[in-house]
């Protein structure tokens, strides 16, 4: 895996790192989405303290990631049920003789 050193800045303070190649447009849209989010939180609640408002996108964020991890696994259990029940039915389907022993 090949690395590159990538420099963001939010909200006035750059951050040196060194990211996988394949990476390195991901980082900076994220580095652009806190940046956004946080100047946002700072006007809309007059914020001016860069700890606070990084702090404030860090938990929307965090939240928004649980919600989603809570959903697929929800899914997936939901998804795996379906398919207990799809692959009952197609065993009685395919193998009439066994079911009715």
């Amino acid at each position: 895996m090949e690395t590159v050193a990538a420099s963001v800045n939010i909200l006035g303070r750059t951050y040196r790192l060194r990211v996988a190649a394949e990476d390195e447009a991901a980082l900076r849209k994220a580095a652009d989405a806190i940046e956004a989010q946080a100047r946002q939180y700072g006007q809309q609640y007059a914020y001016n303290d860069h700890q606070d408002l990084i702090a404030m996108v860090a938990l929307t964020q965090i939240t928004q990631l649980t919600k989603i991890q809570d959903s697929l696994r929800y899914k997936d259990t939901d998804l795996a049920q379906r398919l207990v029940a799809i692959d009952g039915v197609l065993d009685q389907i395919l193998h009439p003789t066994r079911n009715s022993l």
